[in-house]
């Protein structure tokens, strides 16, 4: 097995002929449908995002990581894709929720009960895996997450809707190993977002989530998108408690938010995705050895053994260049490390 694997956490820049960036950048990430952010039309979409997604897979193979994604390229955000293919909610009139940073968004509207009816992403799976020989991952919005992001006019309370969203994305992930995903990672930032809501009910949201799935599957929690949230707190309000969930890895964002990793040592039974790369609009191409040291100030807490290295958050609003920069970048300091560690 590689010593400190590199990853991404899932997304990578979408083609500029693909995607309206600038409209995609302009606004908060879409909870329900935004068809008019695609510049291809409907039928040519699907060939279109294909073709984008072998350019994600080839840059990522280029830069040399080790665990590849598909780079969500056929995604409007990281979540509204799969949370609106699943039944029970009302497309033509959304709801309306507040966002972590504050502000109402249309959000699905819950109308009946939450079931996931068709697969979503296997067939996102299956090209990645006939694109790739590398090991590779897939995302999943959180159950967590999603019911924060839709209006609940059906269930008695919100852990209930969580709970009726963690048994669709149960379905979901198993059809996605059985696909041939190596790692399952869920996404599930409205954890740090909303602590309290999370104690309640969230690990056990994501214990349904991941019950019975075999293998590695991960969790991602993050403090948002670097492009939208610019001040970013020091420390997560809620992350020991994640030590006792169902997920085998744990994903952090460390470098933006200049993260004390001394919060690792708070999760001694997970592998933990490191992030190494700051993804702020304004943030440069780090250097080798800037991702070594970042690297090397986790080791003070965590043996290498159980690190995995990864940008901090998704790389969907950067430019493609610098995207590819950053990984080149952070795989070539995290060869300096394992050499380092090999002697």
């Amino acid at each position: 097995m590689t010593l400190l694997p590199t990853t991404v956490v899932g997304s990578y820049p979408q083609p500029d002929w693909l995607i309206d960036r600038t409209r995609l950048g302009s606004r908060l990430p879409p909870r329900v449908r935004a068809r008019e952010l695609w510049r291809v039309d409907e039928s040519l979409l699907e060939q279109a995002q294909d073709d984008a997604t072998q350019l994600a897979i080839r840059d990522m193979e280029r830069a040399g990581i080790d665990i590849v994604s598909d780079g969500e390229m056929r995604r409007e955000s990281y979540s509204n894709r799969f949370a609106t293919a699943l039944d029970g909610v009302d497309l033509d009139n959304p709801g309306v929720a507040v966002d972590r940073t504050g502000h109402e968004n249309p959000v699905p509207r819950v109308v009946g009960p939450i079931r996931r009816t068709r697969p979503v992403e296997v067939r996102d799976v299956e090209f990645l895996r006939a694109n790739t020989d590398r090991t590779i991952k897939i995302t999943l919005p959180g159950p967590f997450t999603m019911a924060q992001q839709a209006q609940n006019d059906y269930y008695d309370d919100e852990q209930e809707l969580a709970l009726a969203y963690a048994a669709a994305v149960n379905e979901e992930a198993r059809d996605l190993k059985a696909a041939g995903a190596d790692v399952v990672q869920i996404d599930e930032p409205y954890l740090q977002a909303r602590p309290d809501k999370a104690r309640a009910y969230g690990l056990e949201a994501i214990d349904r989530a991941l019950q019975g799935i075999e293998g590695d599957t991960a969790l991602h929690i993050c403090f948002g998108y670097g492009h939208i949230v610019k001040d970013k707190p020091a420390g997560y309000s809620f992350l020991e408690e994640l030590n006792g969930c169902a997920a085998r890895q744990i994903s952090l964002e460390t470098a933006q938010p200049g993260l004390d990793l001394t919060v690792l040592r708070g999760l001694p039974d997970k592998t933990i995705i490191l992030g190494v790369l700051n993804l702020a609009d304004d943030a440069p191409v780090e250097d080798p050895e800037t991702v070594a040291a970042r690297i090397h100030r986790a080791l003070e807490h965590v043996p290498a053994e159980r690190l995995v290295i990864a940008p901090d958050c998704g790389m969907k609003y950067i430019p493609r260049q610098t995207a590819l920069s950053k990984l080149e970048a952070m795989v070539a300091g995290t060869q300096a490390v394992r050499r380092e560690l090999s002697g």
